[in-house]
């Protein structure tokens, strides 16, 4: 079975890639090679995708046959699963979910005993298993299945515990739009149970809504709510509440170069693990010179937080995350977190007594244009004659940078151009997708 894993784990549509027969394979494949790492228990999350109780059956049967046990968490964001396998010491944890894509597609996402996602090295011990017959081990050594109630709950307390005592939410008033995905339940209930009053959005999944016209892939509606409901806040997550935008009282949209900003000033300690910041090849330019205005050093890693977590790692550094909103705080979880990169910034301008524009107004962003481009087939990103006429292009451009890629999760090339003025990353960015089209 010829199965890869992308930038965020396996991830296609269900009717076609994602079937059950691929998750009971991925069950058993991963379970083989995982147990030999000497975890012999798996944690399974989803999020609120119609497709999700299909899937776990299939997923549970393949651990259950490679003798791994079983613990179904039900619903719950995907941080919240790599916090649960962390805690609970010597398991490893799987996510169903697709994020931001929409409910025709679905993933799965696999999280080692420290919290973070499985290195390239497993994923390929996984992969050569999934090329080989499935054997499940001997009756006798079969895993077994159970349910976990406690999931949410202590999720939710662990998210309360990392704001400081000194800090309160109770003059706040927040929009929450929850993407109809796997926060619903609970980031409404965190901020409320830390006194603020809450306003929710898209927290009623039907299976089908994910991501539909809501979360961060679509907060215009949230930015009009806030002004609306005059709200202090909104947070916008995504479909399995790993990432986070967040809208200021003004119906400001806040992404995660402006969420790395704020907690980078707030911060006074700039030394040692502090020292430094990891972001993207995505990360706007702006956010870069900014930061080392602000004392900070600063690397890009490769498109995907897990590659930031894996710089983060390596340089010994505990922030770092991306433009779309995925945000790690190191020092308190283990993967990228919308709900704690959320109470950790309104925390920090909190305790600063700022708003975020008076923040932000201290760094400038440079003007950058994205452009996703549908295609059949993503290699067509290494065509000789559109790698030619992408530098002739280039070379026209004064200033600025162009980054072509392949998305990791879907069937698109990102385009995205950075320029002195909107106007010329438009031009560019536009005569460069028209390439691909």
């Amino acid at each position: 079975m010829k199965i890869k894993f992308g930038t965020d784990g396996i991830r296609g549509p269900v009717e076609s890639e994602i079937t059950p027969e691929v998750c009971l394979k991925v069950g058993h494949a991963a379970g083989k090679v995982l147990k030999e790492e000497g975890w012999d228990t798996v944690l399974i999350g989803k999020d609120t995708r119609v497709s999700g109780y299909m899937l776990e059956s299939a997923l549970q049967a393949g651990f259950i046959a490679s003798g791994v046990n079983v613990r179904l968490l039900g619903p719950l964001p995907t941080p919240g699963v790599a916090y649960l396998t962390k805690s609970l010491r010597g398991q490893f944890g799987v996510v169903i979910s697709a994020s931001h894509n929409d409910f025709h597609d679905n993933g799965i996402k696999i999280f080692s005993a420290d919290g973070v996602k499985i290195s390239r090295e497993i994923e390929k011990k996984i992969e050569k298993v999934l090329a080989t017959e499935l054997m499940p081990v001997p009756t006798s050594k079969l895993g077994k299945a159970l349910r976990f109630d406690e999931s949410g709950d202590r999720y939710i307390e662990f998210c309360k515990s990392t704001v400081p005592s000194e800090v309160s939410f109770s003059s706040l008033r927040i929009v929450i739009d929850c993407a109809n995905g796997a926060c619903y339940k609970v980031t409404p209930s965190i901020f409320r149970e830390l006194g603020a009053e809450v306003i929710e959005m898209a927290t009623n999944p039907d299976g089908f809504n994910i991501n539909n016209k809501c979360g961060s892939t679509h907060p215009e509606a949230l930015a009009k709510e806030v002004i609306k409901q005059r709200a202090d806040y909104g947070l916008a997550m995504d479909g399995d509440g790993d990432r986070v935008v967040l809208v200021d009282s003004r119906g400001n949209l806040l992404d995660g170069d402006d969420i790395l900003y704020i907690l980078a000033f707030s911060n006074p300690n700039r030394t040692g693990a502090w020292s430094g910041i990891v972001g993207t090849l995505m990360t706007n330019y702006g956010l870069e010179d900014g930061l080392k205005k602000l004392g900070y050093k600063f690397k890009r890693a490769n498109v995907g937080d897990k590659y930031v977590s894996e710089m983060l790692l390596e340089e010994g550094w505990l922030l770092g995350g991306e433009s779309s909103g995925h945000i790690i705080c190191r020092d308190l979880v283990s993967t990228g977190d919308g709900t704690i990169a959320a109470l950790k910034t309104i925390s920090s301008l909190l305790l600063l007594e700022k708003t975020p524009s008076e923040v932000l107004s201290n760094y400038k962003k440079i003007p950058q244009v994205l452009i996703n481009v549908p295609v059949a087939n993503k290699d067509i990103v290494n065509d000789s004659n559109i790698q030619k006429k992408i530098k002739e292009i280039e070379s026209d451009l004064t200033v600025g940078r162009v980054l072509i890629r392949p998305s990791g999760t879907e069937n698109l090339i990102r385009v995205m151009v950075e320029s002195e003025s909107e106007e010329t990353a438009e031009k560019y960015a536009s005569d460069i997708s028209k390439l691909f089209g």
